[in-house]
């Protein structure tokens, strides 16, 4: 029993290692970032003195397989206004990939590096399993994410 309780207990030491980090697969589709970004919203504000626009009310962002959702997203333009450098997502963040989905109260999308930063209350569902965190860095190109600050799982043995 004592050598039952040692093995599942090493085998969950990446997962007690939380504190520092937690890398998790995120999507099952991998995301081009290069496909076109299709954004849609109840209302959408334009400045032209900073080359930003804002979208607000029932905001829906889909590039390829993936499926951003917010209530207000401030979308910045490259220098030359040829294309989208980031996206702000604001005010309870939805973003799903595949089966796997993540919640958030912020999130920021930089296209350019292919890269999705979520903070505060991050929760990650993948089936069955959730994983909570302060904060969450999603790389597109890699398919994966890691958690960081306070990060938190219910790991459910096999058969349970």
């Amino acid at each position: 029993m004592t050598r039952v309780l040692s093995i599942a207990l090493l085998s969950m030491l990446p997962f007690l290692a939380s504190a520092q980090g937690f890398e998790v697969a995120f999507g099952d589709v991998q995301q081009d970032p290069d496909t076109p970004v299709e954004v849609t919203a109840d209302s959408l504000s334009v400045n032209q003195k900073d080359g930003s626009a804002t979208f607000t009310g029932n905001v829906l962002i889909g590039q390829g397989e993936m499926r951003i959702s917010a209530p207000v997203v401030d979308v910045f333009y490259n220098e030359d206004t040829s294309g989208i450098s980031k996206l702000i997502a604001r005010g309870g963040v939805t973003v799903v990939s595949g089966e796997d989905a993540a919640e958030s109260d912020d999130a920021e999308y930089d296209l350019d590096n292919g890269m999705i930063r979520m903070s505060g209350n991050v929760l990650l569902t993948q089936g069955d399993n959730t994983v909570s965190s302060d904060n969450m860095v999603f790389d597109i190109d890699a398919g994966t994410a890691q958690m960081t600050g306070r990060v938190k799982t219910i790991l459910r043995p096999e058969g349970n």
